[in-house]
Formats: C-alpha cells, sequence, structure tokens
C-alpha cells in the first residue's frame, strides 16, 4: 500500500509505502519525516481500509486516477476530430487514426487503478483493495468537510 499522507489542513505530510498486512504505529515518509498513524478500528472484518489512519476519519471515497497519458490522448482525439469537420483530413487512414484514439481513451477508463480517499485530510491509498461499500466522490459529503475544515 502506497499512502500519501496530510494533516487535517490538507498539508502534504509525505509518502510511505507498507505491506498490505503491516500496522506499525509511525511511519518515515520519503521526505524523513515521522508521522503517527492510527489503526485503531481502521480495518473492517475482510482486512479492508474503512477508516484512514492519518487522522482517523470514517469517511472515505473511491478515486479514479488517470495516467498523465489521458489530457494528450483527448487532445489527440479532438485534433482529428477537429481536422474532419473542417474536412482538412478525412478518409479511411483519418477514420483508423480516430478508431484507435478512441481505443486507447477506452483502454486507460478501465484500467486506470482506483484508490481510497479520505474527506476530511485528503489523504490518498494507493494500491490497496477496495471495499465494496466505499463510494465515489460525494458533493455533499465534501461539502460538509471542507465547511468544517475553513470554519475551524
Amino acid at each position: 500500500m502506497r499512502m500519501i499522507l496530510r494533516n487535517l489542513d490538507h498539508d502534504l505530510l509525505g509518502a510511505a509505502v507498507l505491506d498490505q498486512n503491516e500496522t506499525p504505529s509511525k511511519v518515515v515518509t520519503e521526505s524523513n519525516q515521522v508521522v503517527y498513524l492510527d489503526w485503531e478500528r481502521s480495518r473492517d472484518d475482510d482486512g479492508h481500509l474503512r477508516r484512514c489512519v492519518a487522522c482517523g476519519g470514517d469517511t472515505l471515497y473511491r478515486h479514479r486516477r488517470f495516467p498523465q497519458i489521458t489530457g494528450f490522448i483527448a487532445v489527440l482525439g479532438l485534433a482529428l476530430a477537429l481536422g474532419g469537420i473542417l474536412g482538412l483530413a478525412t478518409g479511411w487512414p483519418v477514420f483508423i487514426a480516430m478508431l484507435i484514439v478512441l481505443a486507447i481513451d477506452i483502454g486507460i477508463l478501465l484500467f486506470s487503478p482506483e484508490t481510497l480517499e479520505c474527506y476530511q485530510c485528503r489523504s490518498s491509498f494507493r494500491d490497496v483493495e477496495i471495499a465494496t461499500y466505499h463510494s465515489r466522490w460525494n458533493r455533499q459529503q465534501a461539502a460538509k468537510y471542507s465547511s468544517t475544515s475553513s470554519s475551524a
């Protein structure tokens, strides 16, 4: 599991890599900062994370991480579409190129990894099995935590 740890003010504390079954009380991040973790009640019966180990928050959500090439693929697809609309590039080669770009885009969408994120501190947990009860990002839930952190 790779953890990108933050505090309640959303300041980056650093990243740490742990084995899936490790539960240390403190870790030294890649930036040589010591961070204390709260593992109490953080896992369910199947071993999935259900609470944030950085802040103890009980609301985590799924987030899909797209690779950096996704933006380039989107721009390439728009350029090919614009060329076809303006009549600059028509015919089978452009159609085949658009199908290839579409297949790459769908492949990125299907195979990009999901992570767990904490609403409270924005810590991220990657390369971890995600339980089915974690839902995607919710605007009302996020607003609840953004209003409490700005008023504190």
